[in-house]
């Protein structure tokens, strides 16, 4: 994949000093650049490299002026290491959309529909009555049942697992590992102290955007559906139970576990490892610190909290700082007690 810098420049909405017409084909970091790579440049203590660099072309701020001659043409842009990103972005996807067509074998079920520009590698699995959208990419050993929905440009890296009647968005990213679908933990305690299985007839529904790390579970739920928003961000090794809703924009890092029928609202950011009961309401903009555990809904939005159980994140660290002193008062308030004990008896 080759691009003039120009073009790079007009997908970035920055402009040129330098040679525009120039052809770059690959990204690097700018003190490791060879010719025909992009680089960029948005911390300054790398400036010293700028003025060595092999790279065609290197993005910088639009009110940056260099302190020496420069080799390779500039594209100027409001925020460099925003807009490299944009260029990772596009690179990652355009080399992952140029797999196209089937590998043997390869199961279609019946009345499934399959869009254009689509790959299914070897030994992957599409059920009946399927849609699959343009553009989508099915790796290896991706099972996706009955019923299913499959938006334009997802993929679907090997070993994903989708359930029966779920639904999943466009532009969408589920890495190897992820299991869609399966039975939320619904059981009922029998008289006999066993437990009875409540079977779980619901979906999971999975908005546009939506990335979900290696080995991610989301539980179908046990009536209606399991939400993912638009937007949201989860990371490897997370549990989302039968029922939940996760809003808009919210990112969620790895091992934390969110119980049945929790609803997370937008935009907000949960540490890793943290662990969140049923039925409660974390509001827009939650923050919580790592390994918390959360037993009720916060009280405003846009509040930050931490511990087990959590709470307001400064008033933890305040008690935190308490805590640990707390061999330190408990030998001066052994010490008080033996005073008051002498005074009395004398």
């Amino acid at each position: 994949m080759e691009f003039s810098i120009g073009e790079v420049a007009a997908l970035l909405g920055g402009t040129v000093q330098g040679d525009s017409s120039q052809k770059v084909n690959t990204l690097a970091k700018i003190q490791e650049a060879e010719k025909g790579s992009i680089a960029f440049l948005s911390n300054l203590k790398y400036e010293q490299y700028l003025y060595s660099t092999n790279a065609s072309a290197v993005i910088v701020a639009k009110d940056f002026t260099p302190k020496e001659p420069v080799t390779a043409s500039l594209i100027l842009v409001e925020d460099p290491y925003t807009s490299f990103t944009v260029l990772l972005e596009q690179y990652q996807r355009m080399r992952l959309m140029a797999k196209v067509g089937v590998e043997e074998p390869a199961y279609l079920g019946k009345g499934s529909q399959v869009g254009e520009g689509v790959y299914r590698a070897a030994f992957s699995y599409i059920g009946n009555n399927v849609k699959i959208g343009n553009n989508v990419k099915i790796h290896a050993h991706v099972s996706i049942g009955d019923n299913c929905t499959v938006g334009d440009n997802t993929i679907l890296y090997a070993g994903v697992k989708i359930y029966a009647d779920c639904v999943i968005g466009q532009h969408c990213t589920l890495h190897s590992g992820v299991v869609i679908g399966s039975d939320g933990f619904g059981f009922a305690p029998q008289p006999d102290g066993s437990y009875k299985a409540i079977p779980q007839v619901g979906n999971v529904i999975i908005e546009d955007n939506v990335d979900i790390g290696a080995n991610t579970v989301i539980d179908c739920a046990t009536m209606g559906s399991t939400i993912i928003r638009k937007g949201v961000k989860l990371d490897n090794l997370i549990q989302i139970a039968h029922n939940v809703e996760i809003g808009s924009n919210t990112v969620i890092a790895a091992q934390t576990g969110i119980s049945g029928s929790a609803v997370i609202g937008e935009n907000c950011v949960i540490a890793g490892q943290v662990g969140i009961v049923g039925h409660i309401n974390l509001i827009k903009g939650t923050k919580i610190g790592a390994q918390s555990g959360v037993s009720k809904s916060p009280e405003k939005e846009n509040m930050a909290i931490q511990g087990s159980p959590a709470f307001d994140y400064k008033a933890n660290l305040k008690s935190g700082v308490i805590f640990r002193k707390l061999p330190e008062l408990q030998e001066r308030v052994a010490k008080l007690e033996e005073k008051v004990i002498n005074l009395s008896q004398s």
